[in-house]
C-alpha cells in the first residue's frame, strides 16, 4: 500500500498556509516568527488553533481561529497546481496494480477541492484525514490507524511525505518512508536524506525510463 500526503507532496499548496499564517497574525499587529511556524506547521487545524490562541494571547476561540483561516484560505485550494511528476507517477503506480491512498493534516473540504479540481481523486481508494481520527503526523498511532483502515500490515506500507515529522512518525510504525522534497521544508533535506529509505527532488525521478515501459508492455 502507498500512502500519500497531499500538501507539499502531491500538491505545491504549503505556501497558501504561510500567506494565511503571515495575514492572520499581520491582522493583529503581529509578527510571523520561526517559533510560531514550528508551532503550526506539523500539526493537524485544531490543535493549530489551540497553539495559536495560546501563543498569541488571543480572545478568540480556538473556532473562530479556524473560521478565519478558512475564510483567508478561500478558493486557493481550487486554484493549486499538481507538483510535477505526480500525475505521471500515480498513473505509473495504477498500470503496476499498486493500492494507494492519502493521509493528510489538510481540512476535508480544501482536500476534495483540490484532489477534484486536479482530477487526482480517481487514483486513491480513501482519503484518511488525521484531524478526524484526531491524531498527528508525527505520531506512530495515525500511521498505524491508517494501515488498519485500508487492512494491510504496517510494514506492508510505504509513504511518501514532504514533513520530516510525519517521516519520523511513519518509521516508528515500521513503515518505508519516502522523503519528498519540498522548498517549505527546506531546511530539514540534509535530515531527510539521511533518514528516509528514499528522497526524492522530484516524482519524476521515479517514472519509468523508455525502455522500462518498452518491457513492461
Amino acid at each position: 500500500m502507498f500512502l500519500f500526503d497531499m500538501d507539499g507532496t502531491l500538491i505545491d499548496s504549503n505556501g497558501i498556509w504561510k500567506n494565511v499564517d503571515r495575514e492572520f497574525l499581520a491582522r493583529r499587529g503581529l509578527p510571523y516568527t520561526h517559533a510560531y511556524y514550528e508551532g503550526v506547521a506539523h500539526t493537524i487545524f485544531p490543535l493549530a488553533a489551540k497553539f495559536t490562541k495560546e501563543f498569541c494571547h488571543l480572545p478568540e476561540s480556538c473556532e473562530e481561529i479556524m473560521a478565519e483561516w478558512m475564510e483567508l484560505a478561500q478558493d486557493m485550494y481550487a486554484h493549486v497546481s499538481v507538483k510535477p511528476g505526480v500525475r505521471a507517477y500515480l498513473k505509473q503506480c495504477r498500470a503496476e496494480g499498486r493500492r494507494m491512498a492519502v493521509v493528510t493534516s489538510s481540512v476535508p473540504e480544501h482536500c476534495h477541492t483540490a484532489l477534484k479540481n486536479l482530477d487526482l481523486e480517481k487514483y486513491f481508494e480513501r482519503i484518511i484525514f488525521a484531524q478526524q481520527l484526531g491524531l498527528e503526523k508525527k505520531q506512530p498511532e495515525l500511521w498505524l490507524a491508517a494501515a488498519k483502515e485500508t487492512n494491510v500490515r504496517p510494514e506492508d506500507c510505504t509513504i511518501f511525505d514532504d514533513s520530516l515529522a510525519a517521516c519520523w512518525g511513519a518509521r516508528a510504525a515500521k513503515m518505508r518512508v519516502v522523503g519528498v522534497h519540498d522548498g517549505f521544508f527546506a531546511q530539514d533535506e540534509k535530515e531527510m536524506r539521511a533518514f528516509c529509505d528514499v528522497y526524492i527532488k522530484s516524482f519524476e525521478e521515479l517514472l519509468w525510463l523508455p525502455e522500462q515501459k518498452a518491457k513492461r508492455k
